[in-house]
């Protein structure tokens, strides 16, 4: 464990003496997945809905699924897909 003293630092090597890297590598795929599922997702809805500099943004940026899950639930939808309850009154009559 000296090589990650060397070259990362003592953080690095507190880190990695005290969590065992059985913990790590699971977590670790983990992110993976989790991160491709989310991202996935968002480059289709990208693509469907044609919107370019979101693909681009998207494909580049890491962000472990947080900027897909927003583009997804808050940027994705038009303004004619919204709905909301504001405006809207039944009538009785």
């Amino acid at each position: 464990m000296q090589w990650i003293e060397n070259n990362y630092g003592y953080w690095a090597k507190l880190f990695f003496d005290t969590v065992p890297l059985k913990v790590i590598v699971p977590i670790f795929i983990a992110f993976i997945i989790w991160s491709l599922v989310w991202k996935g997702m968002a480059l289709w809805k990208a693509a469907h809905n044609r919107s370019i500099a979101w693909f681009v943004v998207l494909l580049l940026v890491n962000t472990l699924g947080i900027l897909e899950i927003l583009y997804i639930f808050v940027f994705s939808t038009r303004p004619n897909d919204r709905t909301s309850s504001v405006g809207q009154e039944k009538s009785d009559s």
